[in-house]
């Protein structure tokens, strides 16, 4: 998601009622907290925000709220959907600076997967992690993680110390080092042990 701006209105009344009535007039409740401050009460436009919601990514991407020409950098933290209809009906920011360390789920893309020798074998691509949990700036948060298959093959687990982290991110999990995909062999598969076709070119020699 490319960077955006949401257009905000400060917002004095809370509560169900108040939160209704910004509905009606299709507008979402908002929070922005963080950063040492004190929180703002806020409104967002209802179509601008479902749209962000539904291209993906909404909540690990820095965006701009201009709140009455005040503009803070923020990133999304939580959203409310309705149940029923699945709009949104409440989001919460969190202020950013250069400074602030958050914790995000980045996507994993693999690549390459066209010249695989694992799946053109007919092996298949087990994905484990879609997405890997990292803590990192909050202003540097990486789009995606890139894992090659060009040289994955049937058998072969690919684990995040494959992945090129830039600097400054690391994962959440620091115990071990975790499978984020397998290249899983097809059904009935099975590898020809060491020896076996030389000795089949041996007994065709001898006939």
């Amino acid at each position: 998601m490319a960077d955006f701006e949401f257009k905000a209105e400060r917002r004095d009344r809370v509560g169900k009622g108040a939160a209704r009535a910004l509905r009606r007039e299709a507008r979402v409740p908002a929070v922005i907290y963080g950063d040492k401050k004190e929180p703002v009460s806020i409104s967002i436009p209802f179509k601008e925000t479902q749209l962000q919601i539904q291209k993906g990514g909404f909540l690990s991407h820095v965006i701009t709220v201009d709140v009455e020409g005040e503009k803070m950098r923020v990133i999304p933290r939580d959203y409310q959907l309705n149940v029923v209809r699945d709009f949104p009906i409440h989001v919460d920011f969190l202020r950013v600076s250069r400074s602030t360390m958050i914790t995000v789920g980045i996507t994993v893309d693999f690549i390459n997967d066209e010249i695989c020798p694992g799946l053109k074998r007919g092996g298949a691509l087990n994905i484990v992690r879609r997405e890997v949990e990292v803590e990192c700036p909050a202003t540097e948060i990486p789009e995606s993680f890139v894992v090659d298959l060009k040289d994955a093959d049937i058998g072969d687990s690919i684990h995040v110390s494959a992945v090129t982290l830039p600097k400054g991110v690391v994962p959440t999990i620091t115990d071990r080092d975790f499978t984020i995909a397998t290249i899983a062999a097809p059904a009935g598969f099975n590898e020809p042990e060491e020896g076996e076709e030389g000795e089949e070119v041996e007994a065709t020699e001898a006939e």
